[in-house]
């Protein structure tokens, strides 16, 4: 659905991005991270047609951005972070100009505005001024209004700022069922939101791709992490003799249960043995599982590898950009 290829945007001698390159298929719904100045708004605006990339190409289903700018765009919601709203109209009279914006015909225009302030639940504010809406209710145009004409692809820039609790989940919902059609493509600062729906995470650092992961494999390790009630000589002993295990690191105690983490090369082959060893001894197994970081710790590990001017040594290479990532 969108190809992005060794695209790059500069400003006078900054550049902003640098050689990104990344695909997203059809109805996938993936997270751009990055801390600010990353790269990850210029990243939305070329998206968007609203920059031209210095170099590079962008297609959206088969169009080329650059010589199909105004069909690319009619096939594109966004939401931008600081959404654009007129103050002095209501609700639904802003809804109707944006229909009119994104071609909607007149006749059609008001079943379409009806769907958006149900999706987006705008009911109780329908007729009141733009002015007078709570930054939660504002928020929730700016989503109506991207999603008004059904757009192939959507862009939300932190859909869920202003928002309560229970507004989240109902918004969270709702980008479920925007992608049962739709690409979704989520810009955020909070990491949750991304782990809760999101299929894969793209995080940018300092203009370059840093992650292209499936959010399933952030944070995989070569290691597997054990619960036992032994002491660590003796499970050092039995486990560190396994074929495969080639350490085995005592980590953590909570009451008389201590984690053990054993580094092998393939976790899947020596789950198996490491269980049959602990039931031939007749230990208790408390816990027995591939060690993982979550998002946030792999995300904090990028920016330290920015701030030492590298990439982060504890990231392992199922977290890494492939190399069709072209990083």
């Amino acid at each position: 659905m969108i190809e992005v290829r060794d695209v790059s945007r500069s400003y006078g001698e900054l550049t902003a991005v640098d050689r990104v390159s990344f695909d997203i298929g059809r109805r996938e719904i993936v997270g751009l991270l990055g801390h600010n100045g990353a790269g990850k708004t210029t990243i939305m605006k070329m998206l968007t047609g609203f920059l031209e990339p210095s170099s590079g190409s962008i297609q959206v289903d088969g169009l080329n951005i650059a010589t199909h700018r105004r069909e690319v765009q009619r096939r594109i919601g966004y939401l931008p972070e600081n959404c654009p709203l007129y103050p002095e109209v209501t609700v639904l009279e802003h809804l109707d100009y944006q229909g009119a914006l994104h071609g909607i015909p007149a006749r059609g225009r008001p079943a379409a505005i009806r769907r958006a302030v149900e999706r987006t639940e705008l009911g109780p504010k329908a007729k009141a001024p733009v002015a007078t809406l709570s930054r939660g209710y504002r928020q929730r145009l700016g989503v109506a209004s991207a999603l008004l004409h059904e757009p192939d692809v959507l862009i939300l820039d932190e859909p869920t700022n202003g928002l309560d609790p229970s507004q989240i989940q109902h918004m969270r919902a709702l980008i479920r069922e925007q992608a049962s059609h739709a690409t979704v493509i989520i810009s955020t600062h909070i990491l949750q939101e991304v782990e809760a729906i999101c299929g894969r995470v793209l995080i940018m650092r300092a203009g370059r791709l840093a992650l292209d992961s499936a959010i399933g494999a952030i944070g995989a390790t070569p290691r597997l992490r054990v619960t036992l009630d032994r002491r660590p000589d003796d499970v050092r002993e039995a486990l560190g003799a396994l074929p495969g295990i080639s350490a085995v690191d005592h980590v953590g105690d909570e009451g008389v249960r201590r984690d053990f983490a054993l580094t092998t090369d393939d976790p899947n082959a020596a789950a198996p043995q490491v269980a049959a060893a602990i039931a031939e001894r007749g230990w208790a197994l408390y816990a027995l599982e591939h060690e993982r970081h979550n998002l946030e710790a792999v995300f904090g590990q990028i920016a330290e590898g920015d701030a030492a001017g590298g990439a982060p040594a504890a990231l392992s290479a199922a977290t890494q950009p492939t190399e069709a990532a072209h990083v």
